[in-house]
Protein backbone atom coordinates (compact mmCIF):
# COMPACT_ATOMS: atom_id res chain seq x y z
CA UNK A 1 0.00 0.00 0.00
CA UNK A 2 2.67 2.15 0.79
CA UNK A 3 4.23 1.55 -2.14
CA UNK A 4 2.12 2.61 -4.69
CA UNK A 5 0.98 5.48 -2.75
CA UNK A 6 4.68 6.11 -3.44
CA UNK A 7 4.98 5.48 -6.87
CA UNK A 8 1.24 6.83 -7.82
CA UNK A 9 2.91 10.38 -6.10
CA UNK A 10 5.94 10.05 -8.27
CA UNK A 11 3.63 9.88 -11.56
CA UNK A 12 1.76 12.41 -10.51
CA UNK A 13 4.53 15.15 -10.33
CA UNK A 14 5.92 14.67 -13.71
CA UNK A 15 3.52 16.60 -15.39
CA UNK A 16 3.49 19.20 -12.49
CA UNK A 17 7.18 19.61 -13.00
CA UNK A 18 6.76 19.99 -16.75
CA UNK A 19 4.09 22.52 -15.89
CA UNK A 20 6.06 24.88 -13.28
CA UNK A 21 9.51 24.51 -15.67
CA UNK A 22 6.88 25.78 -18.49
CA UNK A 23 5.53 28.76 -16.57
CA UNK A 24 8.91 29.71 -15.02
CA UNK A 25 10.68 29.27 -18.12
CA UNK A 26 7.91 31.84 -19.96
CA UNK A 27 7.90 34.16 -16.73
CA UNK A 28 11.80 34.50 -17.26
CA UNK A 29 11.80 35.42 -20.96
CA UNK A 30 9.04 37.86 -19.84
CA UNK A 31 11.19 39.97 -17.64
CA UNK A 32 12.56 43.28 -19.02
CA UNK A 33 16.21 43.30 -19.74
CA UNK A 34 18.31 40.40 -20.46
CA UNK A 35 21.63 38.91 -20.00
CA UNK A 36 22.80 40.75 -22.46
CA UNK A 37 21.48 44.11 -20.96
CA UNK A 38 25.00 45.38 -19.49
CA UNK A 39 26.84 44.55 -23.10
CA UNK A 40 23.91 46.62 -24.64
CA UNK A 41 24.73 49.88 -22.45
CA UNK A 42 28.36 49.83 -23.10
CA UNK A 43 29.15 51.99 -26.05
CA UNK A 44 32.45 49.96 -26.62
CA UNK A 45 30.84 46.91 -27.32
CA UNK A 46 30.33 46.59 -31.06
CA UNK A 47 27.01 44.88 -32.87
CA UNK A 48 28.67 42.44 -34.43
CA UNK A 49 29.78 41.18 -31.10
CA UNK A 50 26.18 41.35 -29.46
CA UNK A 51 24.93 39.13 -31.68
CA UNK A 52 28.21 36.86 -31.53
CA UNK A 53 27.07 36.35 -27.67
CA UNK A 54 23.50 36.08 -29.02
CA UNK A 55 24.44 33.51 -30.71
CA UNK A 56 27.14 31.40 -28.66
CA UNK A 57 24.08 31.78 -25.48
CA UNK A 58 21.22 30.30 -27.88
CA UNK A 59 19.10 33.13 -27.72
CA UNK A 60 18.68 33.87 -31.00
CA UNK A 61 16.92 30.52 -31.38
CA UNK A 62 12.39 31.01 -31.07
CA UNK A 63 11.82 30.55 -27.27
CA UNK A 64 10.06 27.15 -27.86
CA UNK A 65 13.50 25.43 -28.91
CA UNK A 66 15.55 27.06 -26.32
CA UNK A 67 12.89 25.55 -23.65
CA UNK A 68 13.04 21.79 -25.41
CA UNK A 69 17.00 22.38 -25.55
CA UNK A 70 17.04 22.88 -21.96
CA UNK A 71 14.36 20.25 -20.52
CA UNK A 72 16.21 17.22 -22.34
CA UNK A 73 19.58 18.46 -21.01
CA UNK A 74 17.97 19.01 -17.66
CA UNK A 75 16.44 15.91 -17.41
CA UNK A 76 19.71 14.24 -18.52
CA UNK A 77 21.83 16.06 -15.63
CA UNK A 78 22.97 19.16 -17.88
CA UNK A 79 21.92 22.27 -16.69
CA UNK A 80 23.74 24.39 -19.14
CA UNK A 81 26.32 26.91 -18.32
CA UNK A 82 26.52 30.30 -16.52
CA UNK A 83 26.02 33.29 -18.67
CA UNK A 84 27.89 35.18 -15.72
CA UNK A 85 30.80 33.11 -15.86
CA UNK A 86 30.62 30.38 -17.90
CA UNK A 87 31.06 27.90 -15.25
CA UNK A 88 28.89 24.60 -15.32
CA UNK A 89 25.39 25.17 -13.44
CA UNK A 90 25.49 22.27 -11.92
CA UNK A 91 28.56 23.18 -10.00
CA UNK A 92 27.93 26.86 -9.14
CA UNK A 93 24.62 25.60 -7.55
CA UNK A 94 26.03 22.45 -6.03
CA UNK A 95 28.78 24.13 -4.21
CA UNK A 96 26.31 26.65 -2.30
CA UNK A 97 24.03 23.75 -1.26
CA UNK A 98 26.16 22.84 2.04
CA UNK A 99 26.39 26.56 3.32
CA UNK A 100 22.06 26.43 2.61
CA UNK A 101 21.46 23.30 4.42
CA UNK A 102 24.04 24.23 7.49
CA UNK A 103 21.65 27.29 7.63
CA UNK A 104 18.13 25.70 6.99
CA UNK A 105 19.14 22.34 9.32
CA UNK A 106 20.44 24.46 12.41
CA UNK A 107 17.74 26.97 12.27
CA UNK A 108 14.80 23.91 11.54
CA UNK A 109 16.70 22.14 14.95
CA UNK A 110 16.15 25.52 16.65
CA UNK A 111 12.77 25.83 15.90
CA UNK A 112 11.85 23.43 16.85
CA UNK A 113 13.15 23.25 19.95
CA UNK A 114 11.48 25.90 20.90
CA UNK A 115 7.85 25.27 18.91
CA UNK A 116 7.52 21.90 20.49
CA UNK A 117 7.53 23.07 24.86
CA UNK A 118 5.91 26.27 24.25
CA UNK A 119 3.39 24.62 21.78
CA UNK A 120 2.42 21.78 24.57
CA UNK A 121 2.57 24.11 27.51
CA UNK A 122 0.57 26.72 25.98
CA UNK A 123 -2.23 24.31 24.98
CA UNK A 124 -2.43 23.55 28.60
CA UNK A 125 -1.87 26.74 30.42
CA UNK A 126 -4.12 29.78 29.63
CA UNK A 127 -1.30 32.26 31.51
CA UNK A 128 1.87 30.73 29.72
CA UNK A 129 -0.58 30.79 26.26
CA UNK A 130 -1.41 34.36 26.43
CA UNK A 131 2.13 35.40 27.15
CA UNK A 132 2.99 33.12 24.34
CA UNK A 133 0.57 34.46 22.16
CA UNK A 134 1.78 37.72 21.76
CA UNK A 135 5.70 36.74 20.99
CA UNK A 136 3.83 34.11 18.46
CA UNK A 137 2.60 37.26 16.16
CA UNK A 138 5.31 39.21 16.69
CA UNK A 139 7.74 36.24 15.35
CA UNK A 140 5.44 36.17 12.42
CA UNK A 141 4.80 39.53 12.23
CA UNK A 142 8.39 40.88 11.85
CA UNK A 143 10.24 41.67 8.74
CA UNK A 144 12.72 39.07 8.07
CA UNK A 145 14.96 41.66 6.48
CA UNK A 146 14.39 44.14 9.00
CA UNK A 147 14.66 41.69 12.03
CA UNK A 148 18.30 40.78 10.05
CA UNK A 149 19.34 44.19 10.08
CA UNK A 150 18.66 44.93 13.78
CA UNK A 151 20.30 42.03 15.40
CA UNK A 152 23.24 43.07 13.03
CA UNK A 153 23.26 46.34 14.61
CA UNK A 154 22.41 45.48 18.27
CA UNK A 155 25.25 42.02 18.35
CA UNK A 156 28.00 42.83 16.04
CA UNK A 157 27.84 46.82 15.51
CA UNK A 158 26.68 48.17 19.10
CA UNK A 159 28.16 45.14 21.15
CA UNK A 160 30.43 43.46 19.13
CA UNK A 161 29.78 39.68 20.66
CA UNK A 162 29.08 37.99 17.57
CA UNK A 163 30.18 38.79 13.49
CA UNK A 164 27.61 40.55 11.26
CA UNK A 165 27.97 38.62 7.53
CA UNK A 166 29.55 35.59 6.23
CA UNK A 167 30.45 32.11 7.30
CA UNK A 168 33.77 32.77 8.44
CA UNK A 169 36.12 34.78 9.47
CA UNK A 170 38.94 35.48 6.93
CA UNK A 171 41.61 32.60 7.34
CA UNK A 172 40.06 31.06 10.16
CA UNK A 173 38.59 27.81 9.89
CA UNK A 174 37.79 27.15 13.35
CA UNK A 175 33.92 25.04 15.01
CA UNK A 176 33.80 28.49 17.57
CA UNK A 177 34.42 31.09 14.21
CA UNK A 178 31.78 29.35 12.05
CA UNK A 179 29.44 28.53 15.29
CA UNK A 180 29.49 32.54 15.93
CA UNK A 181 28.99 33.25 12.30
CA UNK A 182 25.79 30.99 12.43
CA UNK A 183 24.05 32.42 15.27
CA UNK A 184 22.23 35.61 14.01
CA UNK A 185 21.08 34.02 10.58
CA UNK A 186 20.01 31.30 12.20
CA UNK A 187 17.94 33.13 14.95
CA UNK A 188 16.30 34.82 12.41
CA UNK A 189 14.63 32.21 10.17
CA UNK A 190 14.40 29.82 13.37
CA UNK A 191 12.23 32.89 15.29
CA UNK A 192 9.57 33.04 12.73
CA UNK A 193 9.28 29.44 11.96
CA UNK A 194 9.29 28.84 15.96
CA UNK A 195 6.31 31.17 16.21
CA UNK A 196 4.53 29.68 13.45
CA UNK A 197 5.11 26.23 14.25
CA UNK A 198 4.28 26.48 18.43
CA UNK A 199 0.50 28.32 17.13
CA UNK A 200 0.17 24.99 14.64
CA UNK A 201 1.00 22.48 17.60
CA UNK A 202 -0.89 24.13 20.27
CA UNK A 203 -4.28 24.30 17.75
CA UNK A 204 -3.59 20.58 17.62
CA UNK A 205 -3.11 19.97 20.90
CA UNK A 206 -6.12 21.67 21.74
CA UNK A 207 -8.17 19.94 19.38
CA UNK A 208 -6.62 16.32 20.35
CA UNK A 209 -7.36 17.20 24.21
CA UNK A 210 -10.90 17.46 23.33
CA UNK A 211 -11.88 13.83 22.37
CA UNK A 212 -13.27 11.36 23.98
CA UNK A 213 -10.51 8.66 23.79
CA UNK A 214 -8.64 11.03 26.08
CA UNK A 215 -11.43 11.18 28.77
CA UNK A 216 -10.64 6.98 28.27
CA UNK A 217 -7.32 7.76 29.24
CA UNK A 218 -8.24 9.77 32.42
CA UNK A 219 -10.67 6.80 33.66
CA UNK A 220 -8.24 4.54 33.51
CA UNK A 221 -5.72 6.05 35.78
CA UNK A 222 -3.28 7.81 33.58
CA UNK A 223 -1.91 10.84 35.22
CA UNK A 224 -2.69 14.25 33.63
CA UNK A 225 1.07 14.25 32.37
CA UNK A 226 0.77 10.60 30.70
CA UNK A 227 -2.19 11.29 28.47
CA UNK A 228 -0.62 15.13 27.79
CA UNK A 229 2.53 13.08 26.47
CA UNK A 230 1.64 9.62 25.56
CA UNK A 231 -1.68 9.99 24.11
CA UNK A 232 -2.45 13.92 23.21
CA UNK A 233 1.11 14.80 21.67
CA UNK A 234 1.73 11.58 19.30
CA UNK A 235 -2.16 12.61 17.68
CA UNK A 236 -0.70 15.78 17.61
CA UNK A 237 2.84 15.13 15.77
CA UNK A 238 1.02 13.86 12.76
CA UNK A 239 0.05 17.49 11.26
CA UNK A 240 2.69 19.23 12.90
CA UNK A 241 5.36 16.79 11.01
CA UNK A 242 4.12 17.81 7.68
CA UNK A 243 3.88 21.81 8.53
CA UNK A 244 7.09 21.21 9.57
CA UNK A 245 8.61 18.93 6.64
CA UNK A 246 6.99 21.51 4.09
CA UNK A 247 8.19 24.62 5.62
CA UNK A 248 11.43 23.09 5.89
CA UNK A 249 11.29 23.42 1.80
CA UNK A 250 10.32 26.47 2.18
CA UNK A 251 13.12 27.86 4.09
CA UNK A 252 15.42 26.70 2.37
CA UNK A 253 14.24 28.05 -0.76
CA UNK A 254 13.12 31.45 0.76
CA UNK A 255 16.45 31.82 2.46
CA UNK A 256 17.01 34.51 0.22
CA UNK A 257 16.60 37.15 2.14
CA UNK A 258 18.90 36.18 5.10
CA UNK A 259 21.45 35.17 3.51
CA UNK A 260 21.22 38.09 1.66
CA UNK A 261 21.18 40.55 4.84
CA UNK A 262 24.60 38.56 6.12
CA UNK A 263 26.51 37.47 3.17
CA UNK A 264 25.92 34.11 3.38
CA UNK A 265 27.60 32.43 0.67
CA UNK A 266 24.35 29.76 -0.27
CA UNK A 267 22.01 28.82 -2.94
CA UNK A 268 19.75 32.02 -1.61
CA UNK A 269 23.00 34.41 -2.65
CA UNK A 270 23.16 33.14 -5.56
CA UNK A 271 19.87 33.29 -6.59
CA UNK A 272 19.93 36.69 -6.01
CA UNK A 273 23.00 37.12 -8.26
CA UNK A 274 21.66 35.49 -10.73
CA UNK A 275 18.49 37.65 -11.18
CA UNK A 276 20.75 40.97 -10.94
CA UNK A 277 22.71 39.44 -13.81
CA UNK A 278 19.64 37.60 -15.33
CA UNK A 279 21.47 33.95 -15.51
CA UNK A 280 18.58 32.26 -16.96
CA UNK A 281 20.33 28.65 -16.60
CA UNK A 282 20.83 29.46 -13.26
CA UNK A 283 17.59 30.34 -12.14
CA UNK A 284 15.83 27.97 -13.94
CA UNK A 285 18.09 25.38 -12.06
CA UNK A 286 17.27 26.91 -8.58
CA UNK A 287 13.77 27.31 -9.19
CA UNK A 288 13.26 23.86 -10.23
CA UNK A 289 15.54 22.47 -7.48
CA UNK A 290 12.95 24.11 -5.05
CA UNK A 291 10.00 22.64 -6.66
CA UNK A 292 11.39 19.48 -6.71
CA UNK A 293 12.11 20.05 -2.76
CA UNK A 294 8.93 21.04 -2.24
CA UNK A 295 7.35 18.03 -3.63
CA UNK A 296 10.08 15.46 -2.13
CA UNK A 297 9.25 16.53 1.55
CA UNK A 298 5.83 16.55 0.98
CA UNK A 299 5.71 13.04 -0.08
CA UNK A 300 8.02 12.75 2.82
CA UNK A 301 5.36 14.38 4.98
CA UNK A 302 2.82 11.78 4.05
CA UNK A 303 4.67 8.85 4.81
CA UNK A 304 5.96 10.05 7.99
CA UNK A 305 2.18 10.96 8.64
CA UNK A 306 1.05 7.47 7.96
CA UNK A 307 3.96 5.60 10.06
CA UNK A 308 2.62 7.57 13.02
CA UNK A 309 -1.04 7.06 12.28
CA UNK A 310 -2.27 3.92 10.93
CA UNK A 311 -5.67 5.36 10.31
CA UNK A 312 -4.26 7.24 7.69
CA UNK A 313 -2.64 4.23 5.90
CA UNK A 314 -5.41 3.19 3.78
CA UNK A 315 -6.08 6.57 2.32
CA UNK A 316 -4.83 7.65 -1.24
Amino acid sequence: MMRGMIVRRVLQSVPLLVLISVLVFALLQAVPGGPLAAYLENPNVRPQDIERLRVAMGLDRPLAAQYVSWLSAFVRGDWGYSFADGRPVLVRVFERVPATLELVGASTLLALCLALPVGVLASVHRLFDRITSFGAVAGISLPVFWFGLLLQLVFAITLGWLPSSGRASFGASSFADRLAHLVLPVVVLAAVQAAAWSRYLRRAMRETIGRPFMNAARVRGVSERGVLLRHALPNALGPFITVVLLDAAMMASGAVVTESVFAWPGVGSLFTESLVKRDYPVLMAFLMCGAIAVMVLNLLADIAVRSIDPRTRGTA
